[in-house]
């Protein structure tokens, strides 16, 4: 599909990606860069890996497809960084979780060069970070939003589709503006409110802890996920997010007035449409 796709930040997304790319057979040489000499050292010894540069310029040179895998609030610096150094005609890409700010930067940021941004959101991940966590199926059977601006060209939409199609995934296309609303709530709310109840039982007496179910672990897997990430993300998403914890607050308030009421039947509807949600998901 491409003859050289570079990757830059090979973390878990980014290694995940290039050993999905070699699996798939999508590249004849997947290139890499990372900000740190340690990790370009391991990329070095890794099989999906052609060749590692010091620079994020020369990482691009003579790439059609780069895909920046790096924390949300370093894309759009980067991309700056790089544009004078893009191949013709390159199709630059990402894996960020907020899509509004990004997407219209980037599309700022190029808007003097051939290279065309199509904004991506493979919704697959872990709270563990880093490559060793790597692996080349992280990508099957899950959702992937591409978020383009209203002028991109459809050829390269549907060439960058039928890259995540490839690997398995099942792709959606979106606004900008609608993915970050969709992600508020079906995965920076579900962070939110992991991180909120781990913090809260933090202050209680800390032998609890030993004393949990599973039930606790798995819903509140995601806590366990990097905070200076998180950070990023839910700032540059704030107005969502926002919106999104007044919803949940009203879903609470109104099981809250429930169970002070006695009110069964409130109990009840709100339990079975959870329990609806869940089962479907």
């Amino acid at each position: 599909m491409f003859q050289q796709i570079t990757i830059l930040g090979p973390g878990l997304l980014g290694a995940s990606l290039a050993m999905a790319v070699k699996e798939h057979r999508l590249a004849a040489r997947v290139v890499t860069w990372s900000r740190r000499p340690e990790t370009r050292a391991k990329c070095l010894n890794q099989g999906w890996c052609d060749a590692v540069h010091d620079s994020p310029e020369e990482a691009v040179a003579g790439s059609d497809l780069v895909v920046i895998c790096t924390p949300v609030q370093t894309i759009v610096p980067l991309l700056v960084q790089i544009r004078h150094a893009l191949a013709a005609e390159a199709l630059i890409s990402d894996v960020g979780s907020t899509k509004s700010l990004i997407c219209h930067e980037a599309h700022r940021a190029l808007k003097d060069t051939s290279a065309t941004f199509i904004g991506a959101h493979p919704m697959a991940g872990s709270e563990r970070a880093g490559m060793e966590h790597a692996q080349s199926d992280l990508f099957e059977k899950a959702a992937c939003m591409l978020t383009p601006l209203d002028k991109a060209s459809s050829d390269a939409i549907a060439k960058l589709s039928a890259f995540w199609d490839t690997l398995g995934m099942t792709v959606s296309i979106v606004s900008p503006k609608k993915h970050d609303e969709i992600v508020a709530h079906v995965s920076h709310l579900p962070h939110l409110l992991a991180s909120t109840l781990c913090s809260t039982l933090a202050a209680q007496d800390g032998t609890w802890r030993t004393l949990a179910g599973g039930g606790l672990r798995d819903t509140t897997r995601v806590a366990s996920g990097d905070p200076q990430l998180w950070k990023q993300i839910l700032e540059q998403n704030s107005d969502e997010v926002l919106r999104a914890i007044e919803g949940f607050e009203q879903q609470l308030h109104h099981f809250k007035t429930a169970l002070l009421n006695h009110n069964s039947s409130d109990i009840i509807a709100q339990l079975e449409r959870g329990k609806t949600f869940r089962d479907q998901l």
